[in-house]
């Protein structure tokens, strides 16, 4: 049996086409909720919206690692992490998966990863999440804790390491 590989590389202006697939699977609960939109409509809406939130993050997030996910070389979807974001803390700035590899285990494992890195860096790590994304309850579970809320659309989340209470001798 062949050996199945998760890897995250950096994105180029080729995975574009795979960005937006794996930006149109996060909204297509809210496409559903317009059935009148014809196809071509919704498509050119989640094009726009695409283009739009590619380039702020482009724009906001300087510094950033665009990253894509992969399974056996294939993209399954995306981790855009801040590192730097500030002092105290690591940003992740988004993350998704295609439907078919959501609940398998791959964004748990990649969030643990960046807590064990931001935890050798002393810094907690934060993220927003919108209130009714279902991720909420993976987040909570993993340890992340509402600390705010943004624009009444999205929670701000933190994860603290326990490396600030270590014993000092």
């Amino acid at each position: 049996m062949a050996e199945v590989t998760i890897a995250l590389r950096l994105i180029t202006e080729a995975d574009l086409p795979a960005l937006y697939e794996i930006y149109a699977s996060t909204r297509a609960e809210e496409m559903a909720l317009v059935p009148d939109w014809r196809d071509e409509d919704k498509a050119a809406f989640l094009t726009q919206q695409f283009i739009a939130q590619h380039q702020y993050y482009q724009e906001f997030y300087k510094n950033a690692e665009f990253q894509i996910i992969e399974y056996n070389n294939e993209p399954i979807g995306r981790l855009y992490i801040h590192w730097k974001y500030s002092a105290q803390e690591v940003r992740i700035v988004d993350i998704a998966l295609l439907p078919g590899f959501r609940g398998k285990g791959i964004g748990t494992a990649i969030i643990e990863d960046t807590f064990k890195k931001a935890a050798t860096l002393n810094k907690s790590v934060t993220i927003h999440v919108e209130f009714n994304n279902p991720a909420l309850k993976l987040y909570e579970k993993l340890g992340f804790r509402k600390i705010g809320e943004f624009n009444s659309v999205y929670y701000l989340m933190e994860w603290k390491n326990d490396l600030s209470v270590k014993e000092t001798r």
